[in-house]
Order: structure tokens, then sequence, then C-alpha cells
């Protein structure tokens, strides 16, 4: 699971108010080469919560992005390169993601997150 995805998650439990983000608790992260698409990722900034991204890159070991950003860090290219490869480049490969609320587990298996709900959940 990439961090692109990770960051369009929330818990859908019944009754929880705040399901995001969802913590990341990686065992095992992989790292792809993607080429990279300029226009796509400036069009992705623009939508990506930079808080939790940060926060879920430095849980699966990468701490190379700044804290705060705003789209005119996309003309520097080390910047750029840093966004590109943690959106796109990290994988959850193992692991679980975590309802900020109530603690409920979603375990990642081979990349996939099972975000399935149990009946009183629904």
């Amino acid at each position: 699971m990439r961090l692109l995805t990770h960051n369009m998650l929330s818990s859908n439990i019944k009754g929880v108010v705040n399901g995001f983000p969802l913590r990341i608790e990686a065992e095992k992260v992989v790292e792809m080469n993607v080429e990279k698409n300029i226009e796509f990722l400036k069009k992705m900034f623009e939508k990506i919560d930079w808080k939790a991204f940060v926060d879920a890159s430095q849980a699966m070991g990468y701490t190379e992005l700044p804290k705060e950003a705003d789209s005119s860090m996309l003309n520097s290219d080390e910047f750029f390169n840093r966004f590109h490869h943690a959106l796109l480049e990290l994988h959850l490969e193992e692991g679980a993601l975590v309802c900020p609320e109530t603690g409920r587990r979603f375990p990642v298996n081979k990349g996939i997150p099972n975000m399935l709900l149990h009946e009183d959940e629904v």
C-alpha cells in the first residue's frame, strides 16, 4: 500500500467521528521504483493532508520530508524527489492501520489493507 492510498483512507466504524488519519504499524516496508509524473504529483500535492503524510512516512522509516510544505516547494528538485519517493515508491507490505479513535487494527498483508468491518461495527 502506497502512502498515496493511506492518505485517503479513514476508519468507517459506526460511531467513529474522527477516523483519520489511520496510524501505521509497519512490519515490512519495500521500495519500488516508479517513473516520475510531474503533473500528477502537482495535482496530488494539493489533495494530500501534509501532517498525516509526514507522520505516515515517518512510521514507515522515511524521515526526509519537512514538517510543513507549500506548493512553491515543488520547484525544488530535492523536495520534489523526496515527495515522489514517499508518496509513490514506499510501500507498506506488511503491518496494520490503526483507527485513531477506537484503536481497531486493520491488517495489511501483501500490500493490501483489509478494511472490512465486523458485524457489530457496521
